[in-house]
């Protein structure tokens, strides 16, 4: 996909881009792989609000995209569409005996190939086989942390992990944040990157394209008031008022890494992140 600019006939446009999805399907697909998306403007159950910044947006449909695609079946793909849910596109394919599915859109994919999950499955772009049988050095993506649950890491556009090492029951990946895990060798894995890399280059030119995305204003801790935000009251431009920066919650901030050592998949961390 190409980044498009949009011509500065405003200050809102100047320097605009979006990712040309001229090549993308328009139909809207099978509305048994639809659902209604509920606003939840960043709420819980309770009406409290746990995701700041939440709300407003377009209205749109969620797509059941099927992460297992564990079905030793093979498949056509019907057509490569915009997901309005994901950074990545979405592949609409089609089994030998009719159904279909939605699956991640890996890069070099297009209408007519043929995808497949099973233990003789060649690698090729889509195709889902276990970590055991594909070689060293191959990029993967949708991967499993547990046999049988479903892809969990690699799943944004342009994301990838590398297989480093397969050993007797484990394999360490690469992930894009620079972690090297473990993984169990018979968890399940899609060849090749997420495709739709270019949209981590558009820019978004204008507040109001992320308002319709359901992103509201951020606003400084700062700037609020002591009820709202440690770092909140004062008169006029006051600092924080502590050493070290923190949550809305009194967590520490910046830098502080929060990931339980004593948790059970520390011990299949090899590297952590880079911060």
């Amino acid at each position: 996909m190409a980044i498009k600019k949009i011509k500065p006939i405003g200050n809102g446009r100047r320097g605009m881009s979006y990712v040309d999805n001229s090549l993308l399907s328009k139909d809207k697909g099978p509305k048994s792989l639809r659902k209604i998306l509920t606003q939840k403007a960043g709420r819980s159950n309770s009406g409290k609000i746990t995701v700041a910044h939440r709300g407003g947006g377009l209205k749109r449909f969620y797509r059941l995209v099927n992460f297992d695609f564990n079905t030793n079946k093979k498949a056509k793909v019907v057509a490569i569409k915009y997901d309005p849910n994901r950074a990545a596109n979405i592949a609409l394919i089609q089994y030998e005996g009719g159904e279909f599915d939605y699956i991640l859109a890996p890069e070099k994919i297009k209408e007519g190939s043929i995808v497949s999950n099973s233990e003789d499955a060649s690698i090729r772009a889509g195709n889902r086989i276990a970590i055991k049988n594909i070689p060293v050095g191959t990029q993967i993506h949708n991967i499993e942390i547990l046999p049988g649950i479903g892809g969990k890491l690699c799943r944004s556009a342009g994301n990838y992990g590398t297989i480093l090492s397969v050993e007797t029951g484990f394999a360490q990946i690469k992930l894009p944040s620079g972690e090297i895990r473990k993984v169990a060798d018979n968890c399940l894995a899609s060849v090749g990157a997420v495709g739709n890399s270019d949209i981590m280059n558009i820019k978004i030119g204008k507040a109001g394209r992320n308002r319709l995305k359901g992103r509201r204003p951020t606003v400084r801790g700062k700037a609020k008031n002591a009820v709202d935000h440690p770092h909140g009251g004062g008169e006029g431009g006051a600092s924080i008022g502590m050493p070290h920066p923190k949550t809305p919650w009194g967590m520490p901030a910046l830098g502080y890494r929060s990931r339980n050592r004593k948790k059970k998949s520390a011990k299949l961390i090899i590297k952590r992140r880079s911060k």
